[in-house]
């Protein structure tokens, strides 16, 4: 299953999966092709799906589940096909550039347990010529750059206070004047 957060993208995603599949001279053949999935002799499926919490639910027994820019999908999607893992007890990959300090993947990136984290810059990649950085770099607003091809969690365009800020003025020292008492 290959969820994205529009289905532009989930087409986009399944285009490269399907690429993989046909560079691997087509190893089990496929019974349906479709522009969002395929389903193979052995009875496997391959989906990809636009994803909101209300649509993609009744997916069961995944055996690996993709979350295509993960950093830009609602948590409550995350939440929603988290379930889809349970009786197969299958993989979750999430793939994205950072959006932000806000979010299940932030969340799950800087704190979460039980996951591999694999992390490359642009200048780590070999299809993108160090002139092309360059001129980005003076192209774009320092953090735009820092978030798009360093792999940096940057504060939102739209955030007033800063997360360390945040992070700062709360502590269990004081208790909370409104709320759980």
């Amino acid at each position: 299953m290959v969820l994205a957060p529009a289905e532009r993208q989930a087409k986009e995603t399944f285009a490269k999966v399907a690429g993989f599949y046909r560079n691997l001279g087509h190893p089990i053949p496929s019974d349906s092709y479709r522009k969002l999935g395929m389903e193979l002799a052995n009875r496997a499926r391959i989906e990809a799906l636009p994803g909101t919490e209300k649509t993609i639910r009744g997916f069961s027994d995944v055996d690996l589940l993709i979350v295509d820019e993960a950093a830009r999908v609602d948590d409550e999607l995350y939440f929603a096909v988290r379930p889809m893992l349970a009786v197969s007890g299958g993989a979750l990959i999430m793939l994205t550039t950072p959006y932000g300090k806000r979010g299940v993947f932030y969340e799950e990136w800087t704190s979460g347990h039980g996951w591999e984290r694999y992390e490359v810059p642009a200048a780590e990649c070999p299809r993108i010529s160090p002139e092309f950085l360059e001129e980005e770099r003076m192209t774009l607003p320092p953090w735009v750059y820092r978030q798009e091809y360093e792999c940096s969690f940057e504060e939102t365009e739209d955030q007033v206070f800063t997360t360390e800020m945040i992070d700062r003025a709360v502590t269990s020292e004081v208790k909370p004047l409104f709320g759980v008492g």
